[in-house]
């Protein structure tokens, strides 16, 4: 992507945004997701990693990079790889035979982007909402910029929001586009509560959705993943690269310090006394063993997961996870 074309849908997406003033820390500008094609770059996807990478090792993933569709058998020609002879073909005929493949381009990649009401947290920098979108940003332009076609699901608590897979600007554009939207929704005060359920509903739509030979990743909290998610994100495994991103807050390893605060979602509100040596210990025990359960669920199915937080830098996390080095010009990234 040019830099003409970043600043002329920056412009537009200003355009569109002219006179909101939210907080930059609470809600996703489309403005500064467009601009962040600016950072997509020195990282990839693929299986082939740098020794560093948390995606490095992966083993059983069903997309070797690009993959080779098959186009024709035709007759063996001087100059020919001979590991390409169709043996049986060669049998029947009596002539050698060859299995011509060309390579698979513009392979699809899916986004799944939570953007329900238990995102909308944040204990310090950003909500968890927030960084979603700007990961999912990251993660289209550097998708199509890679030659591939980028698409995304994007929910909430009430609804799934497809926006199907091409390699072109526009289509990022939409992307990006409904992710602020489901974003810019999100309130305190919304008379909805957050659904577990609604998270296995988006994989399930991403299963009836996907062929074989993509790119998943999935961009939430796993908030609601349970056994039929488990089971699900296996079946999408079995035939694509399934990647999980892991939006946590802070709070889930390390509580603030000891004081009492008020949470509310709004309407409710509930003091917590976190002087209180057993109150921080059970709140902890409970915040860390969810995030331990997701992570040893998804080893478990071999899904590599890359843990984000609400305070660092997103594309910098995400550089440093898989295995930016500092001053190579490449980022440390072999091509898959």
């Amino acid at each position: 992507m040019t830099n003409l074309a970043i600043r002329k849908d920056t412009g537009r997406a200003a355009d569109q945004q002219a006179g909101q003033k939210e907080d930059e820390r609470v809600y996703a500008s489309l403005a500064h997701l467009v601009r962040m094609a600016h950072q997509a770059s020195g990282f990839s996807f693929l299986p082939r990693q740098p020794l560093h990478s948390l995606l490095a090792g992966r083993h059983a993933a069903k997309v070797r990079g690009r993959g080779l569709n098959f186009e024709e058998i035709r007759a063996y020609l001087p100059g020919d790889d001979i590991r390409s002879i169709d043996w049986k073909v060669t049998a029947r005929t009596r002539e050698p035979h060859i299995r011509v493949y060309t390579e698979e381009r513009e392979r699809p990649a899916y986004l799944v982007v939570d953007q329900r009401l238990a995102m909308f947290f944040g204990s310090r920098v950003r909500m968890k909402s927030l960084v979603a979108a700007e990961t999912a940003a990251l993660g289209a332009w550097r998708i199509l910029s890679m030659g591939d076609r980028a698409g995304a699901v994007v929910f909430n608590d009430t609804e799934i929001t497809e926006v199907r897979p091409h390699r072109s600007r526009q289509n990022v554009m939409r992307i990006l586009q409904a992710v602020v939207d489901k974003n810019h929704a999100l309130k305190a005060d919304l008379e909805v509560e957050s659904d577990p359920a609604m998270f296995i509903q988006a994989l399930e739509h991403v299963r009836r959705r996907v062929g074989h030979d993509a790119l998943i990743a999935v961009i939430s909290d796993f908030d609601g993943l349970d056994e039929q998610g488990r089971e699900i994100l296996l079946e999408l495994r079995q035939h694509n690269d399934v990647i999980c991103i892991l939006i946590h807050d802070p709070s889930a390893i390390e509580l603030p310090a000891s004081n009492d605060y008020v949470i509310t979602d709004g309407e409710l509100q509930v003091e917590l006394k976190l002087a209180d040596k057993r109150v921080r210990r059970r709140i902890h025990e409970a915040a860390k063993g969810r995030i331990a359960g997701v992570m040893d669920t998804l080893h478990e199915i071999s899904i590599p997961v890359l843990p984000l937080n609400t305070v660092e830098d997103v594309a910098k996390q995400v550089l440093h996870l898989l295995g930016y080095a500092p001053g190579n010009p490449r980022g440390g990234i072999r091509r898959g």
